[in-house]
């Protein structure tokens, strides 16, 4: 499954390089903690955070994430939207809560057992 059918199926809001939306997701990774997140998420995950500042764009890089979603509805800084749109990592704005979200990304990928 790639980021766009992500975007399309939950009706999320793309903020940055559309142009990246075929990247292929392989899994997921729900936190704000940075440090948890280069320790524990894995390439090809699609990151979802509240977090807002650019660190996440680095981290993201850093893990060759598909990309990120934002949850509640959290608007990126204009530093995040240039460094995403550097980096080419797909950000995305969801205005669904983590869990919620998360939830709905995991049985999207199928993975329901």
């Amino acid at each position: 499954m790639n980021v766009e059918t992500i975007v399309k199926e939950l009706n999320l809001k793309v903020r940055s390089v559309s142009d990246k939306l075929n990247n292929n997701v392989t899994g997921g990774y729900t936190g704000d903690l940075l440090s948890d997140v280069i320790a524990n998420s894995h390439e090809g995950d699609i990151w979802i955070t509240r977090q807002v500042h650019q660190n996440i764009v680095a981290v993201a890089s850093l893990k060759e994430h598909a990309g990120i979603i934002l949850t509640n509805s959290c608007d990126p800084t204009q530093e995040t939207l240039e460094k995403a749109n550097q980096e080419k990592i797909p950000l995305i704005v969801s205005d669904l809560p983590a869990f919620e979200l998360t939830g709905k990304i995991y049985n999207l990928l199928g993975k329901k057992d």
